[in-house]
């Protein structure tokens, strides 16, 4: 008996020290590393489906703002057609005028497509959304959204640069313009600039979908991409460094070669020996300047400003601006001083024939 209760006495022990010092680590240990998939599976049973995402986001918008939706969709759907308008002409002239197949012209046309497809991504939800009770949107509607928006704006990011070297060449160096600027160079720095924006927006898009999400409330009127990774249910160091790499380099990068190549302009446009000539370098690189300030004053406010309370707020409304306001400025301040684009533009007008117009009346 004394030999049993012993052996019972040290077996219980035993036990009790496994449990204390093995298996209460363990499940403490489990606890913590699932206690964010709990939210999760909870969310998988509501959706009776087996994924970590959601099918459906809710964008807030400007729901808090009832009163200022009907301006808004009135402000937004004028600014998103004479975008189209404007751009879908300059790019018809840059294709029917030959006084316009010119390197320049063929990246703005380029750019005018980049305003057209990137206004076309988000402007249409929004319009309906400002209108309607429920501001859903699907998570392939998302997913496109955002990709289309970061691949836009990231391929304007290098195009731009492209665009500040091509009046570098052609103000600088103007003898060897053509021979350096020839078409094959141009469609290889249309398409890199394009590569590198698609490429890039794929790698966000592909990694931002993939984190658990803790809600599918999108603080915003588009599924912009820092506003959905705020309902992710925790940071992702990976994600983090794919943010940072990528905005190093199609920000500061090409912001840097764009200033060289106007550090360059500007000491050789006083050199320039006739008045048309310095004239025209002005009107085409203060075009340029312009549009570059308008982008790049955009993008720097919205990712490098410091966070705050209102910050959501601020980033709606300067997003709203970015995507309808900078687009349609784009065709009119390439156009307002550029002598070859109102001739190109009135041979165009001039070719409709205006006796089928006063017919219809």
């Amino acid at each position: 008996m004394t030999c049993n209760k012993n052996v019972g006495i040290s077996a219980s022990s035993l036990h009790t020290k496994l449990l204390k010092n093995v298996f209460l680590p363990m499940i403490s240990g489990l606890n913590e590393w699932n206690s964010s998939e709990i939210n999760i599976d909870e969310r998988k049973k509501m959706q009776g489906e087996n994924f970590t995402i959601w099918s459906i986001f809710f964008l807030e918008g400007f729901s808090q703002y009832p009163r200022l939706e009907v301006v808004l969709f009135i402000f937004s759907l004028v600014m998103y057609l004479t975008t189209l308008l404007g751009n879908s002409t300059l790019i018809l002239i840059t294709i029917l005028d030959s006084r316009l197949k010119t390197p320049m012209y063929l990246f703005l046309g380029n750019l005018s497509f980049m305003d057209i497809c990137y206004t076309s991504a988000s402007i249409p939800t929004l319009l309906v959304n400002l209108l309607s009770s429920q501001k859903t949107i699907i998570f392939s509607g998302c997913a496109v959204q955002m990709y289309l928006s970061l691949a836009m704006g990231s391929t304007e990011c290098v195009l731009l640069a492209v665009m500040a070297y091509d009046r570098y060449v052609a103000i600088c160096n103007p003898l060897r313009y053509f021979i350096i600027m020839n078409r094959r160079v141009c469609a290889q720095m249309a398409m890199v600039s394009w590569m590198m924006g698609c490429l890039t927006a794929l790698l966000e898009t592909s990694f931002a979908l993939q984190i658990p999400l803790c809600g599918n409330l999108i603080d915003h009127f588009t599924c912009e991409i820092l506003a959905v990774l705020k309902l992710a249910c925790a940071s992702s160091l990976l994600m983090d460094m794919i943010m940072l790499v990528v905005s190093i380099l199609l920000l500061p990068i090409p912001m840097l070669l764009i200033c060289i190549s106007y550090i360059f302009i500007l000491s050789t446009i006083p050199r320039i020996s006739s008045v048309e000539g310095r004239n025209k370098a002005f009107s085409t690189c203060g075009a340029h300047l312009t549009v570059v300030i308008l982008y790049y004053g955009a993008a720097l406010s919205m990712y490098l400003k410091p966070s705050s309370s209102n910050s959501q707020k601020i980033d709606k409304i300067i997003s709203l601006l970015y995507g309808v306001l900078t687009p349609m400025l784009n065709p009119i301040i390439y156009s307002l001083r550029n002598k070859e684009v109102k001739d190109a533009m009135k041979k165009l007008l001039g070719k409709i024939p205006l006796h089928q117009t006063h017919g219809c009346l």
